[in-house]
């Protein structure tokens, strides 16, 4: 407080603080004792849209070998076992990240190869089916998170956030960082995956309704723009193919255009 000479009171001028600092004056400090971003802080991005809103990617999954390719380079580490029992789920089962991310060790089955999505897009909750590759795949981090504290499926490995939940950017981040690593040049996000899974189904000849209920789309209208990721080479492929039309001797020859009986 200052004093003036008539007596009165006046609250003195604080100074100006950084987002990043409390009001304690004291810098926050991350896990490794750096200062934080105000980027990190809450309220700094508050009514401002993100770089990407509004912007839509072209259905371009990747193909089987670049998955393969990603998969190997993860390694065998913990950090490895980690990605590539995730891309297992969202390759195999066609999760969503954040369907994938909220799963528990109670959600999956094995025996019945059976995933239990609890809450779904819009709050729905449905029961899926993984391919036995898919849990083979995902069976080496099982294995290493029973060492880890109990709490959902994917979680943070080190530090003393250790068994929280693995965030959605620090997934995303490294599918990229193993993408770059294995030479996949072509944008390697987890809805790519999903993409894949339904286009692999698509040319297995699974039902599309089958594959509708597989994904959790309430009408078989998203389903179809998923399967726009098919090659234009592997339709004109696949029509090119197509056998001859077949008629039969006692039909009776059609009349061609611009002919009189």
């Amino acid at each position: 407080m200052v004093v003036l000479a008539c007596g009165l009171r006046t609250p003195a001028r604080l100074p100006a603080v950084s987002p990043a600092e409390p009001m304690s004056g004291s810098v926050v400090l991350d896990a490794a004792g750096r200062r934080r971003s105000p980027a990190t802080m809450p309220g700094f991005h508050a009514g401002h849209p993100p770089r990407n809103k509004g912007l839509r990617y072209p259905a371009d999954p990747p193909t089987v070998e670049e998955i393969v390719a990603v998969m190997r380079i993860a390694g065998d580490g913990l950090h490895g076992r980690r990605l590539r029992g995730l891309v297992a789920v969202l390759w195999r089962a066609g999760l969503r990240i954040d369907e994938a991310l909220a799963l528990r060790e109670p959600d999956l089955d094995r025996r019945r190869g059976s995933i239990l999505v609890r809450r779904g897009k819009g709050g729905r909750r449905r029961e899926i089916g993984m391919d036995d590759w898919g849990w083979q795949e995902l069976e080496p981090w099982l294995i290493a998170r029973v060492a880890l504290p109990i709490g959902p499926l994917f979680c943070v490995i080190n530090g003393g956030t250790r068994g929280r939940p693995w965030t959605t950017s620090g997934a995303r981040a490294e599918l990229r960082r193993a993408a770059a690593r294995a030479g996949v040049r072509r944008r390697f996000a987890p809805h790519q995956l999903r993409h894949a899974h339904a286009v692999e189904m698509a040319r297995e000849g699974v039902p599309l309704i089958v594959i509708q209920r597989q994904l959790g789309h309430s009408n078989l209208g998203i389903t179809s723009v998923y399967l726009q990721g098919i090659d234009n080479a592997e339709i004109i492929q696949t029509v090119h193919a197509r056998r001859a039309p077949m008629v039969p001797v006692t039909t009776s020859r059609p009349a061609l255009p611009g002919t009189s009986h």
